[in-house]
């Protein structure tokens, strides 16, 4: 509630006539009495709106340092000519609006970014376009900010040379919606990050991850797409989760995944789609998660557990098409299957009711093999792995025997 509080009053902020009772307004172009944005924050009073007019402004390291308004009309751009950061804002209050701003300096020892905010709270970057950046929107030790339609975009080729679109840091009450995220580190991270939501992004052709957090509890991410990834989504070392409606599309690669979870605790998962990934989810040491209602489709693996994940639900899911439905390192299992539709499952249903009258075992002898040894991946549509995989279910040997799906669906979940 106090989110969306506070969404209302910045968008009434921003969207206040000119000459309000807010502050005056300053005007900055070519052929106005201020020709730089330098020069009018300088003359600027708190409160104040400066008009940035369409044109070209070489400009860097412009610090920002007391509550202003900041607004590009018909799209200014704002080289920073590839030396330093360029905007650098420490004072509340603050929105940013309708800017291009390019060409952020690239260095090892400095976080330059395009848009870079510290210590500042109340704070809207919304409708900008950020190209050819180091780190995009930078937030450090922030409260109750808005990031909202921007794009941001670089030429990122290597990891130690590239920065992330946005990077948000021991902070809280962020949101981050309708972004769009390209050809950076990752597109979005998050690093002790609480009560905040990430919706509506696209983030795509990511080094390493689409979304990546960390050390970050009660968070939410609805309605992202991420896709074509390094890897999609990383999330670990934290708790209270809420992952739902996002689409994992084409993270693909020798060591990708639709989405990581490591160290994870108390998560909803659902109305996700897992679409031709190399594994779909990858977990390690997640408990009481609830995996419901997502599509796993065409991925290789789909379900990876690596030991201490205990108290999970998997249940309503569609597994469609995996070469893997679920793979375990261990005959050890405290998680529920139930309800979950299974493209290979070849039972009955006598009786009608929609639900097989065979218990379906996801895990296949195959996959412990492949965990345990990854050249035999070669064998995997071979006669002689059908023949395994047929001997262990009818008898479990070195796969979970009370890994089942006592209630699987007939039909596909819709």
């Amino acid at each position: 509630m106090r989110q969306l509080l506070f969404a209302a009053a910045i968008f009434l902020c921003a969207n206040t006539p000119i000459n309000s009772a807010f502050g005056n307004t300053l005007e900055v172009c070519s052929t106005c009495k201020i020709t730089t944005i330098t020069e009018a924050i300088a003359k600027a009073s708190p409160g104040d709106t400066l008009l940035v007019k369409s044109g070209f402004y070489q400009e860097g390291e412009i610090v920002i340092n007391k509550p202003l308004v900041l607004i590009g009309v018909d799209k200014p751009i704002i080289d920073g000519e590839s030396k330093a950061g360029i905007l650098v804002i420490s004072a509340d209050s603050i929105v940013i609006k309708g800017l291009i701003i390019q060409n952020v300096g690239v260095s090892y020892t400095k976080d330059y970014a395009a848009i870079h905010l510290s210590r500042c709270n109340y704070f809207t970057i919304e409708d900008n376009e950020l190209r050819n950046v180091f780190f995009g929107i930078l937030v450090e030790k922030s409260h109750f900010g808005i990031i909202h339609n921007n794009k941001v975009s670089s030429n990122a080729t290597k990891e130690y040379s590239s920065g992330n679109g946005v990077h948000i840091w021991h902070s809280d009450n962020m949101t981050v919606t309708n972004n769009h995220l390209s050809n950076l580190r990752d597109g979005i991270y998050f690093e002790f990050v609480d009560e905040s939501h990430i919706a509506n992004n696209i983030s795509t052709n990511n080094l390493r991850y689409g979304l990546h957090f960390m050390f970050s509890n009660n968070d939410t991410y609805y309605d992202n797409e991420f896709i074509n990834n390094g890897a999609g989504v990383a999330v670990m070392f934290s708790k209270f989760i809420g992952m739902k409606r996002n689409r994992f599309y084409k993270n693909w690669g020798t060591a990708s995944f639709g989405l990581l979870l490591k160290e994870i605790y108390d998560a909803e998962i659902e109305d996700n789609i897992f679409e031709e990934n190399t594994i779909a989810i990858n977990v390690e040491g997640s408990t009481r998660i609830n995996y419901k209602n997502n599509n796993f489709i065409r991925n290789g693996w789909a379900v990876k557990i690596r030991g201490g994940c205990y108290a999970n639900i998997f249940a309503n899911n569609n597994f469609i098409d995996n070469s893997f439905d679920v793979s375990y390192n261990s005959k050890m299992n405290d998680n529920s299957f139930n309800n979950n539709y299974w493209s290979d499952y070849t039972g009955y249903d006598l009786d009608k009711d929609g639900i097989g009258d065979v218990p379906y075992r996801p895990v296949k002898l195959f996959s412990y093999i492949v965990n345990q040894t990854p050249e035999t991946i070669v064998l995997l549509r071979s006669l002689f792995i059908d023949i395994l995989n047929f001997s262990e279910k009818v008898s479990p040997v070195f796969t979970p025997d009370d890994l089942v799906d006592a209630t699987p669906k007939m039909k596909v979940i819709q």
